[in-house]
């Protein structure tokens, strides 16, 4: 791609990845003048931030984005990292977008007489919109307690996780029981490694109930469409925390009760360490019973969904916890546990502070409505609830994509009309 030094375009799309591939497909069939400007490579995180054994936890049919639906063998298996990798890599060549990849954007920030400066590794650029599609896991967290645990012991995110043969020999303890934190305890516990996890408030979703994935059900139920607002938490639902289960081996339960049954220990949430020694708050059992609780609650409304419906569906009996802590590890000693490294599971936070707008609430998180800020010709896409529970997953990127592609050509139709605005160009 040509240099961007001293170019004005009507749209800059930042990020690569699939959100921004799939605004970028709507911009180039309405024939907008746009750049994607990709820091790394397209779709890049799908190779780098995932595990050798990785697969998607949506199953194949759901990976749909605009002009692109999977066609391949298996619309009901889940695709591997490196099947998604390549399958967004030929989303890209399908259409041809403008991508300038090692381009990384160092500051956004509005002009006097509209528009917006955008300054990257490749040179300064002018835009009359800008479209952040970087989505919402930047930097990876690692706890304040880290710092004190022994200098021997390897340490890594799960973001930088590869494989148990990447780690040395011993015990592994993983922190974290998100779907991140439960697949690695999984990875590791398949490879005959002693695993230590410690638990936080992750729910759980059976995989298959009823002759069909539940992801399937809830589909069919319009869960994934329900919008944020209308959740009786309301925005407070975009801090909510995934539901563990695997599209491994063709999709399966993940039961941390039936891991332990067989060996894996578990432990409440981490929270001291002084040297070797680790202390737990006594949750383990309380964390179990709420996942499981989640679990049964989503088959519930699948029962009714069924019953209401009148679908003739196989009856299937509930899950009966295979086992329960006799008591509560509180303390663990690292090296009589011969625990070897620490894989942290404890999720990501946004940085956005190359974003010189202001946009963001008392937390950082950008304020929107669907991806619609308040400075005109400013929009976020790709975030976890953006507008409804599909928003950060392929399930819903292309309707999430098309929304703002209109709310994008609105803007650039008032643009082209008022001559006082845009005219940083």
């Amino acid at each position: 791609m040509s240099g961007l030094a001293g170019r004005h375009v009507e749209v800059a799309v930042v990020g690569g990845g699939q959100a921004g591939l799939s605004l970028s497909w709507y911009l180039v069939r309405e024939g907008v003048d746009h750049v994607v400007l990709e820091r790394d490579t397209v779709a890049h995180d799908w190779a780098d931030r995932r595990w050798d054994a990785f697969t998607l936890v949506t199953p194949n049919w759901q990976c749909r984005l605009p002009g692109y639906p999977y066609e391949g063998p298996a619309p009901d298996g889940f695709m591997t990292r490196d099947e998604v990798h390549a399958w967004l890599r030929g989303y890209a060549a399908s259409f041809g977008p403008p991508v300038h990849e090692g381009t990384a954007v160092t500051a956004v920030r509005e002009l006097p007489l509209g528009g917006f400066e955008v300054a990257t590794s490749a040179g300064t650029l002018t835009a009359d919109q800008v479209v952040v599609a970087t989505g919402g896991y930047h930097v990876p967290v690692l706890p304040a307690v880290a710092s004190r645990l022994p200098a021997g012991l390897v340490q890594l995110h799960s973001a930088d996780y590869r494989s148990p043969e990447a780690l040395p020999d011993g015990g592994v303890l993983v922190v974290g029981s998100g779907q991140s934190g439960a697949q690695i305890a999984e990875d590791l516990h398949l490879a005959g490694r002693t695993v230590h996890l410690a638990l936080g408030r992750a729910p759980r979703c059976a995989r298959f109930y009823r002759g069909r994935d539940c992801i399937a059900w809830l589909s069919d139920m319009g869960v994934y469409d329900v919008p944020v607002t209308a959740h009786a938490g309301g925005l407070a639902k975009r801090e909510s925390t995934n539901h563990y289960m695997t599209g491994r081996g063709g999709g399966r339960d993940i039961d941390l009760r039936a891991f332990a049954r067989d060996g894996m220990h578990l432990y409440g949430r981490l929270t001291a360490a002084d040297g070797g020694r680790l202390r737990f708050a006594p949750t383990a059992e309380a964390s179990l019973d709420h996942a499981d609780a989640v679990m049964e609650s989503i088959k519930d409304d699948i029962d009714r969904w069924i019953a209401a419906q009148g679908i003739a569906a196989p009856v299937e009996r509930r899950y009966r916890p295979v086992w329960r802590p006799e008591r509560e590890v509180e303390e663990l000693d690292l090296d009589a546990a011969g625990i070897t490294s620490v894989v942290w599971a404890v999720g990501f936070r946004t940085d956005y502070r190359w974003l010189h707008v202001g946009v963001f609430d008392g937390s950082g998180y950008p304020t929107h409505r669907r991806g619609v800020t308040a400075v005109p010709g400013l929009f976020f896409l790709g975030l976890p609830w953006l507008h409804t529970w599909g928003s950060g997953r392929f399930e819903a990127v292309a309707r999430d994509a098309e929304h703002l592609a209109g709310e994008v050509l609105a803007v650039r139709r008032r643009v082209r009309h008022d001559p006082f605005v845009g005219l940083a160009g």
